[in-house]
């Protein structure tokens, strides 16, 4: 159970409809930080037992940040509460996000993708 629940955790903290990717000419460090892993804001005991892992852009724009130290981050700097927020119900969507459309510039599920082919 632990290990399902942690590659959930990952794959949704990168995995999102509003995630972001960008090639090496146009990646900007805390551009990518921010807006390429989610702020997968859980419920209060979800937090405690994933370490605040859920406040996932925050930590990839800072790594050093103590878990325990994210969720004041947040409190400090409220305009990182909505980049890339992410309920669990929300999350139960990313399931079909599967393919990155370069044209499109978003996540995609495999019927997407079929579709823009036959088109």
């Amino acid at each position: 159970m632990a290990a399902t629940g942690g590659v959930w955790l990952f794959y949704v903290q990168h995995q999102f409809e509003d995630t972001q990717w960008t090639g090496n000419k146009d990646w900007v460090f805390q551009h990518a930080a921010l807006h390429g892993s989610s702020h997968y804001d859980l419920p209060l005991l979800l937090r405690w037992f994933t370490g605040n892992i859920g406040i996932h852009h925050v930590h990839h724009l800072s790594s050093t940040v103590p878990f325990y130290r994210l969720p004041r981050i947040l409190s400090d700097h409220p305009e990182l509460r909505e980049i890339g927020r992410l309920t669990l119900r929300q999350s139960l969507g990313c399931v079909r996000l599967v393919l990155w459309d370069e044209h499109t510039g978003r996540l995609v599920s495999f019927r997407e993708a079929r579709a823009t082919i036959a088109a």
